[in-house]
C-alpha cells in the first residue's frame, strides 16, 4: 500500500474548503444513510471527527449537542469555525486523537477514515474516545465506487486516476472483535458532461492520489476521449459510490 501524504490530503481538502457545500450531493445522501442505521436517541457530547466545513457538527448542535469538530485541514476547520457549526475546535489526525479517552457519548466521523493510512488505526481511536455505553457512527467509501470514472480513464491513459478504496470485507475484518452493525449504501449522481462530475471531485476536496498524480491539466483531445469513453445514462454522466455505515456500540 502506498504511504498516505497527510500533508497533501489536508491540503487538497483546504483548498475546497470555501467550494465544498457547492459540491456536498454525495455527503448530504449519506449522512441521511448513516443516520438512519443509528436511528433516533440524543447525545449530550459529540465528537465530529473529519468534520469539514462543519455541516454534521452543525446538525448534532442544533439538536442539542455539545461538540466538538475536529478536522486534519486547518482551513476546513476555521470554514466549521466562521460558522459557528460546534463548540469546539480541534485541528488534528484521526490517526493520533490528542484528547483523553472516554470523552464523548456519540463518536461521529462520516466519510472521512478513508483518507487514513490504516482503517484499524483510525477505528481503534475512534473506539478509544466513546464512553463506554456510547456509540461510533462511522461511513467510508468502498472499493466499488467511481466505475465510472475509471472506466473512462482508460480510454485515456493507464495510470490510476482514483483511489482503490477498501473492500467491505476489509472493513469487517477492521471492526472484529466489537458489537457493530452496519448497511451498505450505493449513491448514484448524475451530471450534464464529464468535466462537471469530475468538478465535484475536486469541489469537495477528494483529489488527492496516494499514489501521487500527475500534475498536467487535460488535453482537449483527452477530454473528448474521456466523454466518449464514459458509461452514460439517459444522456447524463453518472458517478457512482458504494458506502459502509458501521455502528459501534461501545462496552
Amino acid at each position: 500500500m502506498p504511504q498516505v501524504n497527510k500533508q497533501a490530503i489536508a491540503a487538497a481538502f483546504g483548498r475546497a474548503a470555501q467550494s465544498y457545500d457547492r459540491h456536498d450531493g454525495l455527503q448530504r445522501q449519506s449522512a441521511r444513510g448513516l443516520l438512519a442505521l443509528l436511528g433516533d436517541g440524543g447525545y449530550e457530547r459529540v465528537l465530529d471527527a473529519g468534520c469539514g466545513p462543519g455541516g454534521n457538527s452543525r446538525w448534532w448542535r442544533s439538536r442539542g449537542s455539545h461538540v466538538t469538530a475536529m478536522d486534519l485541514s486547518a482551513p476546513m476547520l476555521e470554514q466549521a469555525r466562521s460558522g459557528q457549526a460546534a463548540d469546539d475546535y480541534l485541528l488534528a489526525d484521526i490517526e493520533a486523537i490528542p484528547l483523553a479517552d472516554a470523552g464523548f457519548d456519540l463518536v461521529w466521523s462520516h466519510l472521512a477514515v478513508q483518507w487514513c493510512a490504516s482503517l484499524p488505526q483510525a477505528l481503534a481511536e475512534l473506539h478509544r474516545v466513546a464512553r463506554p455505553g456510547g456509540r461510533v457512527a462511522f461511513t467510508t467509501l468502498l472499493g466499488n465506487s467511481l466505475p465510472e470514472l475509471n472506466q473512462a480513464w482508460r480510454a485515456v491513459d493507464d495510470r490510476p486516476h482514483a483511489n482503490r478504496f477498501v473492500t467491505e470485507q476489509a472493513v469487517r475484518n477492521a471492526l472484529s472483535g466489537w458489537r457493530y452493525r452496519a448497511s451498505i449504501q450505493t449513491i448514484t449522481l448524475a451530471f450534464d458532461d464529464a468535466l462537471a462530475a469530475m468538478r465535484s471531485l475536486k469541489g469537495i476536496g477528494a483529489t488527492h492520489l496516494h499514489d501521487g498524480r500527475a500534475g498536467k491539466p487535460l488535453t482537449r483531445g483527452e477530454l473528448q476521449k474521456l466523454a466518449l469513453a464514459w458509461p452514460q445514462q439517459n444522456g447524463k454522466f453518472p458517478l457512482s459510490y458504494q458506502l459502509f455505515h458501521g455502528i459501534i456500540e461501545r462496552d
